[in-house]
């Protein structure tokens, strides 16, 4: 089982290379072909699905930036907490560019099987965005 620091070093050097430069090939070094992302959506995301929503994403917040504020890795699974800045400046999911400056927040639980993950599972309040896009409004009476 590699070493606790390389994964990490290995997860942030790729989520870097995905979600911050487009590099959505980058992600073929750290999840497996039969890799499942599951999130809010009905069915999971596999890899090249998940590529095209960064690839969307990345299109409609081109300046996107994700730091991982927390990576821990406890034997086959990781947990990182992450939070994702950028401008709106294209069209995502039917919603015409706003021009507005967003930041949102999530974690990701991953499962490693081998040196590559697996399965993730994501967590994060899209309330959040389209309430900082001005979609929605959001806690208030």
């Amino acid at each position: 089982m590699p070493h606790t620091d390389t994964r990490r070093a290995h997860i942030e050097k790729v989520w870097a290379a995905a979600w911050n430069h487009g590099d959505v090939d980058a992600l073929d070094e750290l999840l497996a072909d039969g890799y499942l992302r599951h999130g809010r959506e009905p069915h999971p995301q596999d890899l090249r699905m998940f590529k095209a929503s960064i690839a969307a994403t990345r299109s409609a917040f081109p300046d996107l930036t994700t730091v991982l504020d927390d990576v821990v890795i406890e034997g086959d699974r990781a947990a990182v907490r992450w939070h994702s800045t950028g401008t709106h400046e294209g069209a995502l999911l039917g919603v015409p560019a706003t021009r507005r400056r967003v930041e949102v927040a999530g974690a990701t639980f991953a499962r490693f099987d081998g040196a590559l993950i697996a399965e993730e599972f994501v967590t994060w309040d899209p309330r959040a965005l389209l309430s900082a896009l001005g979609i929605i409004a959001v806690g208030q009476d």
